[in-house]
């Protein structure tokens, strides 16, 4: 018995030792993060007690109270905003844009970038947004005589609750001055990154609870027509799938869409790492710690950037996303679905990517007659077009020469999965492409699977590049 007290005891010591040294690094580095957050200030006492933890063993009554204290990011950080226009919303919508505007050296495009988001939505959509405007600028008077002209403009928009303009007070900012010089930039580029990150957090934390999504945009952005509508198809799409940021624009902080609930945590975020690197890279930083590694990006992009002077010294920036469409209307539905495919699939180039408009594509090696890819939708739905594009410009051999569309019904479940057991052909791959209209009144029934059947073997492998579906407003609920 005393063999075994003895034996027990030594692995307690063996247990201890080895958790000890993962405990305090976890302990320093939630620390780090915890000196910047105090109602948005990074306070000296703060420094002071992190680095007398970092050179001193954590206790662990010490270790249970800051844990406590790190965690609660949930909450809204503490500021009191002036409404410049408009008032508090009666009721959430389903879209809130945020846009954080300063006082340019050359150029000013605020006012161009609410009008076409207005103007490019119709009335239903606009009955599902609203405009948030954070005039970030330290000069008040400046801030007034804007808000006058956005009144002024846009008045019926601030009456009907669409367009709010605020401002976060001075007083509310961490130190600007004497900031850490990363990447060399200069002082003055350092101040105005540094602060535009803190604007963009007020900005995030006013949003939190106006809608259940929240897309940023810069102040000098073009919109497609109907770009909600569009987003919309986008995020019904991405049903049951995981996704913290899906991006609209391959430019900046543009277009890039985030569910409500993450905003604290980004609010946060930014302003914990507000002197360490620009907003736009912060962000892929943000998305990656919450477990979503690759950039999820749509095209068409929905948004264009039109500002020829930056906000920065006015300097020249003539940057345009070549992938925005100015009519957005013609992105598919996609409906939720499972995908399945016996094709042998190439590295990472897995079967998901090809169902949905990201720039990414399914790539599957040689193939054997009777090889599928198969669509099975979570509802079935009346489908009014299919469009299936294989192949890409560099990989112009790499296309299905050989192939079948089919519609399927009646599911069963089989140790592969969910599958149809009756199919119908609507035509042939030719030039490895396909695209059928008017399949609603071609096919009796509501679609549960869509189906690519290989009719010959090939050597050549098979990208899949993009599957297009489109839906009738009769599909089934």
């Amino acid at each position: 018995m005393r063999l075994v007290l003895k034996y027990l005891d030594k692995m307690r010591c063996f247990r201890k030792r080895s958790t000890i040294p993962f405990l305090v690094a976890l302990i320093t580095f939630l620390l780090f993060i915890n000196l910047y957050i105090e109602d948005g200030y990074v306070l000296e006492e703060d420094k002071r007690q992190l680095r007398e933890t970092s050179m001193h063993p954590l206790n662990s009554e010490r270790y249970v109270h800051t844990f406590k204290d790190i965690t609660n990011f949930s909450g809204t950080i503490n500021v009191t905003y002036r409404y410049l226009a408009g008032t508090p919303l009666p009721r959430k919508k389903y879209l809130t844009i945020g846009l954080s505007s300063v006082k340019r050296k050359r150029g000013n495009y605020l006012l161009e970038t609410i009008k076409s988001i207005f103007d490019q939505s119709s009335y239903e959509e606009l009955k599902e947004i609203v405009v948030v405007v954070h005039l970030a600028d330290f000069d008040l008077a400046w801030c007034e005589s804007l808000v006058q002209e956005i009144s002024r403009k846009f008045g019926h928009h601030i009456i009907a609750g669409r367009l709010l303009v605020i401002h976060a007070p001075e007083e509310y900012y961490p130190s600007l001055d004497g900031l850490k010089r990363n990447y060399n930039d200069p002082e003055d580029r350092v101040r105005f990154r540094s602060k535009q990150n803190v604007d963009y957090a007020f900005l995030l934390n006013f949003c939190t609870n106006l809608s259940d999504f929240y897309m940023m945009l810069e102040d000098d952005v073009r919109c497609s027509r109907n770009f909600l509508t569009a987003l919309k198809k986008v995020v019904a799409s991405r049903e049951g799938s995981y996704w913290v940021m899906l991006e609209f624009s391959k430019l900046g902080y543009i277009g890039k869409l985030y569910h409500s609930r993450d905003l604290p945590r980004l609010a946060h975020f930014l302003l914990m790492f507000y002197q360490e690197m620009p907003c736009d890279w912060l962000l892929i930083h943000f998305r990656g710690l919450l477990a979503q590694k690759d950039a999820i990006r749509f095209k068409p992009s929905l948004f264009q950037h039109m500002g020829y002077y930056s906000s920065y010294k006015g300097a020249e920036n003539k940057l345009k996303d070549d992938d925005f469409e100015e009519d957005s209307l013609d992105i598919p539905d996609n409906p939720p679905a499972s995908l399945y495919t016996n094709i042998n699939v190439f590295e990472s180039y897995d079967a998901a990517k090809a169902y949905s408009s990201v720039d990414e594509y399914f790539w599957g090696k040689a193939l054997s007659t009777g090889d599928f890819y198969v669509i099975v939708f979570n509802k079935a739905t009346k489908i009014s077009r299919i469009k299936i594009i294989t192949g890409t410009d560099d990989r112009q051999n790499d296309i299905l020469h050989h192939g079948a569309l089919e519609v399927g019904e009646k599911l069963v479940g089989t140790k592969k999965g969910r599958q149809c057991s009756s199919y119908i052909t609507l035509g042939e791959f030719k030039n490895g492409n396909i695209e059928v209209h008017g399949v609603d009144h071609k096919i009796a029934f509501d679609i549960e699977c869509v189906r690519i059947v290989v009719t010959a073997s090939q050597k050549e492998w098979l990208i899949i590049r993009s599957i297009s579906l489109w839906t009738t407003q009769g599909a089934s609920q």
